[in-house]
């Protein structure tokens, strides 16, 4: 092969969640459950390493599955995820909310694929770019994270991403 070439690779994993959008106009304020399915794509060389297990490959979907269980299936399948604003509200204490997710910000499906790309972008090998998510919340509706969006970009706490 004459030139690497970069290359995309994606592999897409779902899981089961219900939230509840604190104080939103229409019936999301309500706790409810979504079948999400989460695609992620990474950018990198393909290795070149003749004999080495993993030659050719931007990254083993093995490792890559591994990585998104740790970081996001183990913390949001089957867990209900709220806002802080409404922790006040619930019992964790063994019951059916055992597996609840209180976050500092409003769980929307935006807001999912944030924290998605922050759990995920320290976890990849360094030559291995985070490059797209997709996170599906319903068969019509998905929100995406794009890496070259993501330059000079403010957060709310004034720091550039």
């Amino acid at each position: 092969m004459a030139q690497p070439q970069r290359i995309r690779i994606t592999k897409r994993f779902t899981f089961e969640m219900a939230h509840a959008l604190h104080g939103h106009d229409g019936a999301c304020a309500n706790i409810h459950g979504h079948s999400y399915i989460l695609e992620v794509t990474l950018l990198g060389f393909p290795l070149h390493e003749p004999g080495h297990p993993k030659d050719g490959m931007v990254m083993d979907f093995a490792d890559l599955k591994a990585v998104v269980k740790r970081e996001v299936l183990d913390r949001y399948d089957h867990a209900l995820m709220i806002s802080e604003r409404d922790a006040a509200n619930l019992s964790q204490a063994n019951g059916p909310f055992g597996a609840l997710r209180v976050v500092p910000w409003q769980p929307s499906c935006e807001n999912m694929v944030v924290d998605i790309a922050g759990r995920l972008k320290p976890c990849l090998p360094p030559r291995v770019e985070l490059l797209a998510l997709r996170l599906w919340e319903t068969a019509t509706s998905h929100a995406e994270w794009w890496a070259n969006d993501q330059s000079g970009v403010e957060q709310e706490d004034g720091n550039k991403e």
